[in-house]
C-alpha cells in the first residue's frame, strides 16, 4: 500500500474525511484487488487502535469546578420557545 492510501486510511481512522477522500475510500473499497482493500481497513482499525490507546494514556481528570460551570451554563440556558 502506497503512502497516499496510508495517509487516507489514518483520515478515515479520525474521522477526518472530505468529500474528496470520501471518493478515494470508495475506489479502494470498491476496488478489484482484495489484498489492497484488506490493507487498507486493517491498516484503519489498528491507527483505530492506537487512537484508543493514546486516548487512555493522555487522559486527565477535569478539574471538578468544570462539572458546576458546565451545569450552570446549561441551566441558564433559556429553552426554545415554539412558534
Amino acid at each position: 500500500m502506497n503512502e497516499a492510501r496510508i495517509d487516507l486510511a489514518h483520515a478515515v481512522a479520525l474521522g477526518s474525511i472530505d468529500d474528496e477522500d470520501h471518493n478515494a475510500v470508495q475506489e479502494v473499497l470498491d476496488g478489484e484487488d482484495p489484498v489492497l482493500r484488506a490493507e487498507f481497513m486493517t491498516e484503519v482499525q489498528q491507527t483505530k487502535e492506537v487512537l484508543g490507546t493514546l486516548a487512555e494514556a493522555t487522559a486527565a481528570q477535569p478539574p471538578a469546578a468544570l462539572r458546576a460551570r458546565l451545569l450552570a451554563a446549561i441551566a441558564a440556558e433559556q429553552p426554545p420557545v415554539a412558534s
